[in-house]
């Protein structure tokens, strides 16, 4: 869908109501340490996919939750956000940093090159430079 700064803020907005909720409506161990790392409003406002992530490990007892508290979930989005249609829930797991941490470790395991030489930097620049770009994005050494 096209984002336009009209979508950009109802998708903001319900990503805020809907984290909120988590944090202080919900105690299910199963949606602990969750984050929302994206929700996406269709645009007559019927739908919402909720991007979340945790652990690898708990993905399956995440979804779980998530799919035995969508009822209370989207009735509290309802009431919070106050729009004529409450939208129906659709749960997704992002494993979007799982694959940047395994092509940061990939990255860090590859042999190294010469592109040194053929940049023509010296050593001293190539010891200042990021090695990958999970280094810069996540501030690794």
């Amino acid at each position: 869908m096209k984002q336009t700064s009209a979508s950009r803020k109802v998708n903001e907005t319900a990503r805020s109501a809907f984290a909120q909720l988590l944090l202080t409506e919900f105690s299910d161990p199963r949606l602990s340490l969750l984050t929302v790392t994206a929700l996406e409003v269709s645009k007559d406002r019927s739908v919402a996919d909720v991007f979340v992530t945790a652990d690898p490990s708990r993905y399956g007892a995440t979804a779980k939750g998530l799919e035995s508290a969508k009822g209370r979930l989207r009735s509290l989005l309802g009431k919070e956000l106050g729009w004529r249609v409450t939208p129906e829930l659709r749960f997704h797991i992002d494993t979007g940093l799982d694959h940047a941490m395994a092509i940061n470790e990939a990255l860090k395991n590859a042999p190294t090159t010469h592109a040194s030489e053929d940049l023509g930097l010296e050593a001293a620049e190539v010891m200042d430079m990021p090695k990958t770009f999970a280094d810069i994005a996540f501030g690794e050494d």
